[in-house]
C-alpha cells in the first residue's frame, strides 16, 4: 500500500510541474492540534486565505475551525537559493464540543506564524506553523495550535 500511494505521489510531481508557492488553490492534511484538513488558495503572489477543519484532541476533543488571511515574506530565508516563505496573518476559529452540549464551544482570534516547503517542480507544499489564540467567548482565554502538513495544489 505504502509503495501504490508513493507512485502516485510521484506520477503528480511528475506530470503536474505547477509552481504551488505563488498561485492556485491546495487541499492537504495537518498533523497537531487540530489534526484534520488543510486548504488554502492563493489571492495575489504574496497573499492567500487558508482554512481548515479537525480535531482538536484537548479538553476531551472537538471539533476545530478556522480560517485565516496571511501575508507571506519570500526575502527572509534564502537557502542556495531557494526562497522559503514565512508567513503571518490574522483569522479566526470555532471549537465545538461534540453532543448537544453548548459548555465548551469557544470563538477566537488566531495570528499564525509559520514557514512553507514549496517544491518548485511538483504542485506539492509542507508547512509548518504555531498559532496564538485569543479566545473571546465564552471567556477570555490565551492558548496555542501547532501543526505541520502537506497540501496539493491545483491550477
Amino acid at each position: 500500500m505504502k509503495k501504490i500511494i508513493l507512485s502516485i505521489l510521484l506520477l503528480f510531481c511528475i506530470t503536474f510541474p505547477i509552481k504551488s508557492q505563488e498561485s492556485g488553490t491546495g487541499i492537504g492534511i495537518m498533523l497537531g492540534e487540530p489534526s484534520g484538513f488543510s486548504g488554502k488558495k492563493w489571492l495575489t503572489s504574496t497573499s492567500a486565505i487558508d482554512a481548515g477543519l479537525g480535531w482538536s484532541f484537548t479538553e476531551n476533543g472537538s471539533i476545530h475551525l478556522h480560517a485565516d488571511y496571511l501575508i507571506h515574506n519570500f526575502d527572509l530565508i534564502n537557502i542556495s537559493g531557494t526562497k522559503i516563505p514565512v508567513y503571518f496573518g490574522l483569522g479566526g476559529r470555532l471549537k465545538m464540543k461534540g453532543g448537544n452540549e453548548s459548555i465548551g464551544n469557544s470563538i477566537g482570534v488566531r495570528v499564525p506564524v509559520g514557514i512553507v516547503y514549496p517544491f518548485e517542480r511538483s504542485p506539492f507544499d509542507v508547512f509548518f506553523e504555531i498559532v496564538p489564540i485569543l479566545d473571546v467567548s465564552p471567556d477570555a482565554r490565551f492558548t496555542f495550535n501547532s501543526a505541520i502538513g502537506v497540501r496539493y495544489y491545483f491550477k
